[in-house]
């Protein structure tokens, strides 16, 4: 159930624990009511202009006032559409509870993860898309993800959706005053006119679907495998890249059984790395399963990393996994032909190495969607579904109320990807996923 929007909730805002300033948060009718009486020399009302106030705050139990501000928004014009207001304080635990207290005492209840964005969102603040970039933004684990995350809070997808609702709206309603003057033989929009305007539709949300499809890769990190002949320097190139010794090395052949993983971060861009067993032809059932286990991860890389410490050594076929050859051992001699010289022993070349692995994850990332964004797959397919049917229709020149019901599915599909049609079921399910305070 949706909480009650008329009720003034109160969080911290800021990240809990000691430090310079804490932010604890007020949305309400009566928010402004609940901080008049921690501050002196406010006004019974704020009216409606936006202030900022720099003044003692006074908490019961604690002797000397605190340094504080407090910010006060309006409403409409605040992130919730609501009266809001803003303590900025010390950030001492002990005093930002006791502050939270205090409000809760004159008449505020605490806020539940993701409410202040879920009254954004309520009030037409923020549409769908653009509530849920919020959490992508809090979540975001890289700058490339960031950078997604704000394009979309920015309107980068929420926009053109709207857009095309716009669109799909005014044609929906050309069809029907088609529909409704069909006796006098009057045409409102043209068939070419008609097929120009549903193709545009059926190019966006072909995009969007290509994005969701994605998601699936973009969640995870690029992944990287170091694969070839035994003995050719893998394990330790890995401990080099990562900078502890987790792969066991020892001249002595078929020294790594199983595979190996572990994250790294090149550029900001974060790689997981995977140690695979020397390929060669097995003698034993144990090694025959190290070798499979090496093929399985080979095949599932986004960069095979082929290991090579002679001139002669042939890389691996596998056609549809890109492949970097490396010459690990460059210490001991000159790298002949185009590959990548490197050392676990002298350094030589690990840093180019990390420049290549950050632009190679760059190249293939996919980013635009914030995480929770996946709920809008199945509108986006059955969208697409419709306005191909719309599009069918117009082509087989079938009656214009078919057209028009293709329509009409079309645009509640589309009014739930950007939050025009929703329940109260998937709202709590959106914004418990936020954290309390936003």
């Amino acid at each position: 159930m949706i909480p009650d929007p008329a009720d003034t909730i109160v969080a911290l805002a800021s990240a809990p624990g000691p430090g310079l300033r804490a932010i604890v948060r007020l949305s309400g009718p009566i928010a402004w009511k609940v901080v008049r009486g921690l501050f002196d020399d406010l006004a019974a009302e704020p009216g409606r202009q936006r202030l900022l106030h720099s003044g003692p705050l006074r908490l019961p139990g604690v002797f000397a006032p605190l340094p504080a501000d407090l910010y006060f928004w309006p409403r409409p014009n605040s992130y919730t559409g609501q009266d809001v207001a803003e303590v900025h304080t010390i950030s001492s635990p002990p005093l930002t509870e006791l502050l939270v207290a205090e409000c809760l005492k004159r008449g505020s209840r605490a806020a539940q993860p993701g409410e202040f964005t879920l009254r954004a969102f309520l009030a037409g603040k923020r549409d769908l898309p653009r509530a849920e970039a919020v959490l992508g933004v809090i979540h975001s684990r890289t700058r490339d993800e960031l950078k997604h995350s704000l394009a979309q809070l920015a309107g980068g997808l929420a926009q053109p959706l709207a857009q095309l609702r716009e669109d799909l709206l005014n044609l929906l309603a050309d069809v029907e005053a088609g529909l409704d003057f069909s006796e006098e033989d009057l045409t409102f929009v043209a068939t070419d006119d008609l097929l120009r305007r549903i193709t545009k539709g059926l190019a966006l949300i072909t995009l969007v679907q290509k994005q969701i499809e994605q998601r699936s890769s973009a969640d995870r990190p690029f992944r990287a495998v170091l694969a070839g002949p035994p003995n050719a320097g893998k394990s330790s190139l890995f401990n080099a890249l990562i900078g502890a010794g987790a792969a066991l090395v020892s001249d002595q052949p078929g020294t790594t059984r199983d595979y190996l993983s572990a994250t790294l971060t090149c550029e900001d861009v974060i790689v997981e790395l995977v140690d695979t067993a020397g390929l060669r032809q097995a003698e034993e059932a144990i090694e025959q399963t190290a070798q499979q286990l090496g093929l399985d991860q080979a095949q599932s890389a986004d960069l095979l990393l082929w290991c090579e410490d002679t001139p002669e050594s042939v890389a691996i076929d596998m056609p549809n996994v890109d492949t970097l050859r490396l010459a690990t051992k460059c210490d001991l001699g000159p790298v002949i032909g185009d590959r990548l010289a490197t050392s676990a022993v002298t350094g030589h070349g690990l840093e180019t190495l990390r420049r290549e692995l950050a632009s190679r994850a760059r190249a293939l990332a996919h980013g635009g969607l914030a995480p929770s964004l996946s709920r809008c797959r199945h509108h986006v397919d059955t969208c697409l579904r419709h306005l191909r049917s719309a599009h069918a229709v117009v082509l087989g020149q079938e009656p214009a109320e078919i057209l028009a019901m293709e329509l009409r599915l079309a645009l509640d599909e589309l009014g739930a990807m950007v939050g025009v049609v929703y329940t109260d079921d998937l709202l709590e399910r959106i914004f418990s996923r936020f954290c309390i305070g936003k």
